[in-house]
């Protein structure tokens, strides 16, 4: 599984690769959503995990837009937006996973696994 990252928190970046690496192979980590949907268009990862809340395009914005470049890949949120609206938001736009931080360790593999898979995992606290 090619995943490309991104958050704009380095520390975040550092504790997903270091959790994933094992299991996955992780082409880009980015700060930005520019950044996302320049590198998700380039490297065509099978997977990616971003944050809501990020500088220069949010998550939601950036994966919009790969949306309509007809970017297939699927998309897991890791974000700490617990709140309902956020998930709402995310899964309209067509992501199939939807992670709090609070849950990175237990959830965020099994939830890209399911994304491959096509099948929507949300962390049970959101």
């Amino acid at each position: 599984m090619r995943v490309l990252l991104a958050d704009d928190h380095w520390a975040i970046l550092e504790v997903v690769q270091s959790l994933l690496k094992t299991d996955v192979d992780i082409v880009e980590c980015v700060d930005n959503g520019q950044s996302l949907v320049e590198a998700a268009m380039k490297l065509h990862p099978n997977v990616i995990v971003t944050d809501i809340s990020m500088p220069k395009l949010s998550g939601i914005e950036a994966v919009h837009r790969l949306r309509e470049a007809d970017c297939s890949s699927k998309v897991v949120f890791l974000t700490a937006h617990s709140d309902r609206d956020f998930i709402d938001v995310a899964l309209q736009t067509g992501a199939l996973g939807y992670v709090l931080k609070t849950s990175v360790g237990t959830d965020l593999l099994f939830a890209i696994q399911e994304a491959i898979a096509g099948r929507v995992f949300i962390s049970s606290s959101g």
